[in-house]
């Protein structure tokens, strides 16, 4: 039995942020969730479908972050507790059916998680997703630590039947992938059959009805904000005359500071957990109590710009202090040191921080930069394309996207030029591809990235005949975030179950693609021959690579091939590294090496020693 279905009430469990929040969720009665997946959040969506195969929650990968919404929605709207889960970026692509979704709200509880990422551990940018609660007019709740994010799931699904309205659940990072004990509690048991009652001027929102819904969305939000004001999230702590405003981790550092700093006799905490639409009565009595306030939050200022009106509009005159070049940045994450010291520097407070350990006599670490996987497939398309635009004579451009493959990147690949988000190689490759006439424009996208996000920009480019060399790396899984299935997978080859499977041929075929090569990348001559064709041909031109993802095919057990060794033929060339970069290459005394506990048995490397000196082990 999975550990988050364990039915034993007031036991402890060691758990990630992200399996408490599922187990909050599985404690609710949660009978329906979907997501596609991407890190901080992809440990929630793993454990709802390993929990999906032994209990009645019914979960899907979704082919992307809008249907994933659409789906969870129609199951809410239908009476059932449904969760809809993604990283933040994620929630632009689903901000379309959000908006409206708010309007015509939902009939069951509805969650919709969103894992931020501050300091853009694993994403494009750091943006602060509270302001979607804002801009949609839904509430939204922020847990502080891990266990307080299983204990707000129940909490927040009631919040949502409570005023019909979906409940944004904000976490970030540090919640998601931190470790803690959380006490268990009872589960209760998931309304599994739905039933939609038809009331088309209510659901259908043509402007006649949205116009209506949109009063009932405001009054919904005056609901929610006499909520927030006596939600047992929201807390006062302390007293004195200096005050601080906190959310989120920042809740603890802050904490932290006071003990640190001698202050509890001088300063009083309001932690803000429901924090869409914020206690303006609240606030307001408890700025009226301080002489100075410091408002202590990741990312934007959007506590400290709200806190600022409330001030203004009661006339309190006091200083209110957040985001600055003196105190916080709105960059990166926090850390229980930079809050110690911006809350000593704003109240005056002496403070004299640790003396620096010398570490003078400690050798540098060695800097481990992101790489692709030994024997990894993409490395071998990307010589491959590289080889053949030469052949060709050809100056390029690589719009790529967001997968592991945006790796290439780095040198010596260096075969990544341009990205904005998932599945902006296609779109980006029409714009380039019109006015960069001096260049081929050649571009990258996973299997994955493109069931999500590739195929309109594909058939755009075949509707206004544009001329570029679409790549797509099909490995086979969603290798990224945690090898999860996509529309292109074999499920039932990986008994998974019983799901349909999308051929990317036949797609490509279907958007009317005229030019589609199929290659196995390992295979390094015919792989630069078909890519030549390719670039040569005048249009939109599309070559599938396909490689099971190594990692995966590891776990799965299924890599047969043998590793291989540098012969004494070897004349020290150094083509292997200097053009592929495989990480199972080292240098011993001065040459090349091959450390056969990381080497796969790809090949690539052999294939391309123009002395042929690297032949695979015998013996391992």
């Amino acid at each position: 039995m999975h550990k988050l279905l364990t039915d034993q009430p007031g036991k402890k469990l060691l758990l990630l942020g992200n399996e408490a929040i599922a187990r909050g969720a599985i404690e609710a009665g949660v009978a329906f969730a979907s997501t596609y997946p991407g890190t901080p959040s992809s440990e929630i969506s793993l454990n709802f479908f390993q929990v999906s195969r032994q209990s009645d929650l019914y979960f899907e990968y979704s082919v992307n972050e809008k249907i994933a919404l659409e789906v969870s929605a129609a199951a809410a709207n239908s009476g059932l507790r449904s969760m809809c889960v993604m990283k933040h970026v994620g929630l632009n692509v689903a901000a379309d059916a959000l908006m409206t979704l708010a309007y015509i709200g939902v009939s069951g509880g509805m969650i919709i998680l969103t894992a931020d990422d501050p300091f853009m551990f694993s994403s494009q940018n750091e943006q602060d997703n509270r302001y979607y609660a804002k801009l949609a007019g839904i509430p939204m709740i922020e847990p502080s630590s891990v266990a307080e994010a299983k204990e707000m799931i129940p909490y927040a699904f009631d919040l949502s039947e409570k005023l019909k309205e979906p409940v944004l659940f904000r976490t970030t990072t540090r919640i998601n992938h931190s470790t803690a004990p959380v006490t268990l509690g009872p589960v209760k048991k998931a309304e599994t059959a739905g039933s939609f009652t038809k009331d088309p001027f209510n659901y259908v929102a043509i402007p006649a009805v949205s116009r209506k819904l949109h009063v009932r969305l405001l009054e919904n939000l005056d609901k929610a904000e006499a909520i927030s004001e006596k939600s047992e999230f929201n807390i006062v702590e302390g007293e004195g005359a200096f005050g601080i405003i906190t959310n989120g981790v920042s809740y603890h550092y802050v904490n932290d500071a006071i003990s640190d700093l001698s202050i509890k006799d001088k300063v009083k905490t309001l932690r803000i957990g429901f924090s869409h639409p914020l206690p303006e009565s609240m606030i307001k009595g408890f700025l009226a109590g301080c002489q100075k306030v410091l408002i202590v939050e990741e990312g934007e200022p959007f506590m400290e710009e709200a806190v600022k009106a409330i001030a203004q509009e009661n006339k309190l005159t006091l200083e209110i202090k957040g985001k600055s070049k003196e105190l916080f940045s709105r960059l990166y994450e926090f850390d229980p040191a930079m809050v110690r010291k911006c809350i000593a520097e704003c109240f005056n407070i002496d403070y004299a921080p640790a003396a620096a350990i010398d570490l003078s006599d400690v050798p540098e670490i060695p800097q481990r930069p992101p790489n692709l996987c030994a024997g990894c497939s993409h490395r071998a398309t990307y010589y491959a394309v590289k080889k053949a635009a030469q052949e060709c004579g050809m100056e390029t451009i690589h719009p790529t996207d967001i997968g592991c493959y945006t790796l290439g990147m780095l040198p010596p690949l260096s075969m990544a030029d341009f990205l904005i988000c998932m599945g902006s190689s296609v779109g980006t490759s029409c714009g380039f591809s019109k006015v960069c006439d001096d260049k081929k424009v050649i571009s990258f996208i996973g299997d994955s990235t493109f069931f999500h996000s590739g195929i309109p920009g594909l058939v755009n480019a075949v509707f206004n005949k544009h001329n570029f060399t679409l790549v797509i790396l099909e490995n086979g899984t969603t290798a990224m975030t945690g090898h999860q299935p996509h529309p292109g997978v074999d499920m039932e080859q990986l008994a998974m179950g019983d799901f349909g499977r999308i051929s990317i041929e036949g797609m490509v075929k279907a958007s009317g693609v005229e030019h589609i090569s199929v290659i196995r990348p390992y295979r390094i001559k015919k792989s630069i021959a078909a890519i030549r064709e390719a670039l040569e041909f005048k249009g939109v031109s599309v070559v599938i690579s396909q490689e099971v993802c190594t990692l995966y095919s590891k776990s799965l057990k299924t890599l047969v091939g043998k590793p291989f060794y540098v012969s004494d033929k070897c004349k020290n060339h150094k083509n292997c590294i200097n053009e592929l970069g495989c990480p199972a290459f080292t240098i011993e005394n001065e040459k090349v090496a091959i450390d056969a506990d990381m080497c796969v048995g790809c090949s690539i490397c052999a294939q391309i020693c123009p002395e042929h000196a690297i032949l695979p082990l015998k013996n391992r």
